[in-house]
């Protein structure tokens, strides 16, 4: 019993510096966001805007290129749903493609892809050849 208690306890102080972990990196993502500009006021003179908008194109330009970072893997656009990323890469395939396969490319977890797969294939978009083996209908 003593055991399970010091086992507890040290779960309990893993899952809070894991909790103060997580809160910083969400901080950190919070600055990473863009910043939505406010919409600037309108001028009656047109040489003006004309200038701002070339320096606000420069400087939107400026962070784009400073915030690029390497991806790690095929990394889902921020546009695309999980369905759409799943349906993609089954629809790429001619022979299909397997759980694990899909796994490893797109970096989901278990769960969003089975719920994924699950969906697709009650809308008629995909089928099960096999067990774990999916192609386009």
């Amino acid at each position: 019993m003593k055991k399970v208690k010091d086992q507890l306890k040290t779960i309990a102080k893993s899952l809070l510096s894991l909790s103060k972990k997580v809160e910083k990196i969400a901080k950190q993502a919070d600055a990473l966001r863009p910043v939505k500009p406010a919409p600037a006021a309108k001028k009656t003179v047109a040489k003006k805007t004309v200038a701002k908008k070339t320096v606000a194109k420069k400087t939107a330009a400026k962070k784009a290129v400073a915030k690029k970072t390497p991806a790690k893997k095929a990394a889902l656009p921020k546009q695309l749903t999980v369905l759409d990323a799943v349906f993609d890469s089954i629809k790429r395939t001619k022979k299909g493609v397997t759980v694990a396969k899909l796994k490893e490319k797109l970096d989901l977890n278990a769960k969003q892809l089975s719920n994924a797969l699950y969906k697709l294939s009650k809308q008629g978009k995909i089928e099960a050849k096999s067990r774990g083996l999916y192609f386009k209908k």
